[in-house]
């Protein structure tokens, strides 16, 4: 009897600590990680580390020198040397270290190894990072960072910067229009499209940068940001008005960097290798971007008027993402679909969006548009998006780099409420005052209390 009781003293607190190990793993992975993943990982990595990079083939011959001294002092095997390790760095979501490689090694050496380095240390995943000549880092991941996202505090904000969503390497997915001026973004209906959209919106709405918009979804996606927004379009028609005048815009920059550099004034906008941002802060003109929702509205047409209108908006388009970045004009392209099927000037517009983003797609063919030229083996992750995961997406550039990204949450009504605080920062551009839309004074709304016969859900 004694020994029962002994028996359930003991085991029942070890059953309850592995019931809440469990819970916590599932529900909560990071509180998870940071009480038992961390010190597992750890402990594994430290006490095999050097048997599990000879059996990745990540071990070299040693030096003579070494191999002299070895057999002087101690009576062992010299074995092959695997690659000096750095100081193991926790954090929230998994461990980072440095290696410094062997000579004859490189970085693909080491990435190829990264499932199984994954496996046999207990982790989510591995990532390979090329620091400088020689060193590579080691980024672990603890658990699934992109089930539930949580942006990290230092994400690499700035002018023209916008932390917009997570990688899954735990870093964050920085919008940088500097360094990628012009990019397309597919998804289809409910895939997290529009919320990646918000969070661009809501992140550019307190920087001096104009935001142009064009939406002939009758501005259901663009309209709520209004007071922020230096000009809209809402349908097709007013679409081919307003993208002149950004064409003409960009043509009276080009000028103004003429004027200032001393160039000869018919010297073709195609020569100037110069930017506004060469220019001085009194004299730079605000930035620009453009948001075109649903491009594919702008190329369908139903009768030869309007395939005319549409050959003279895509020409414009093209001009923008060939000649805007040097004029501080950046595009922000969006559709639920994008093929060659769209007529005359799709793949040429393509080709100048240097950043891709497709969140999940009907068919293969959207998914092979926006990723196929740059980087092949990217199309099937983008088709393997299960519906039950919004925000999740395949970000990649014409580097041929690509990874897995996934918007965190952003309500339609605390976008619009970060637009309406930076209504005042809505920079002065007298091109556009004409097409600045309306934005009627926000109403305070009592809630009435409503009786249901059941449940009202959202």
């Amino acid at each position: 009897m004694s020994d029962w009781m002994t028996l359930l003293e003991v085991g029942g607190p070890l059953a309850a600590l592995g019931g809440g190990a469990a819970y916590a793993r599932t529900r909560h992975p990071g509180v998870y990680w940071s009480t038992v993943g961390l010190p597992l990982s750890t402990a594994r990595l430290l006490g095999s580390y050097g048997s599990v990079m000879e059996a990745c083939g990540l071990t070299v011959q040693p030096s003579r020198l070494r191999a002299l001294a070895v057999r002087a002092t101690t009576r062992r095997e010299v074995r092959p040397v695997p690659p000096r390790r750095g100081i193991i760095r926790p954090t929230s979501t998994g461990l980072r270290l440095r290696l410094r490689l062997a000579p004859g090694q490189e970085p693909a050496d080491v990435a190829a190894s990264a499932e199984r380095l994954r496996h046999v240390w207990g982790v989510h995943a591995v990532y390979v990072r090329d620091v400088k000549p020689g060193v590579v880092e080691l980024r672990l991941v603890g658990f699934d960072v992109l089930r539930k996202v949580r942006m990290p505090r230092r994400s690499g904000g700035g002018l023209l910067r916008v932390p917009v969503a997570l990688r899954e390497d735990a870093t964050a997915f920085v919008r940088d229009y500097r360094a990628i001026p012009h990019q397309l973004t597919l998804g289809a209906t409910l895939s997290g499209k529009s919320m990646y959209l918000r969070h661009l919106v809501a992140g550019l709405a307190p920087q001096p940068v104009a935001l142009v918009g064009i939406d002939c979804k009758r501005g259901v996606e663009l309209a709520p940001f209004a007071a922020r927004l230096s000009a809209l379009a809402t349908d097709p028609e007013q679409a081919a008005e307003l993208l002149p005048v950004l064409v003409k815009e960009m043509e009276d920059r080009y000028d103004l960097i003429k004027a200032r550099q001393g160039i000869v004034p018919s010297t073709p906008d195609e020569e100037i290798t110069s930017d506004i941002w060469g220019l001085p802060d009194s004299e730079r003109p605000v930035p620009i971007v453009l948001f075109v929702d649903e491009v594919a509205e702008l190329f369908l047409v139903a009768t030869k008027k309007d395939e005319e209108r549409r050959d003279e908006m895509v020409t414009q388009l093209i001009r923008l993402a060939q000649l805007g970045r040097a004029a501080g004009i950046y595009l922000e392209v969006c559709g639920q679909r994008f093929g060659a099927e769209l007529g005359k000037g799709a793949t040429m517009l393509r080709a100048q969006l240097t950043g891709r983003v497709c969140h999940r797609v009907n068919d293969e063919a959207s998914a092979k548009m926006a990723l196929g030229d740059i980087a092949p083996e990217a199309v099937m992750a983008a088709c393997s998006i299960a519906p039950e995961r919004p925000g999740l997406a395949v970000a990649g550039d014409t580097s041929g780099g690509w990874s897995r990204i996934r918007t965190p949450y952003l309500s339609l009504a605390d976008a619009a409420q970060v637009c309406r605080e930076s209504a005042h920062l809505v920079p002065a551009v007298p091109a556009l005052r004409r097409f600045r839309p309306y934005a009627p004074a926000q109403q305070v709304v009592t809630a009435t209390p409503v009786v249901c016969a059941h449940p009202a859900t959202d």
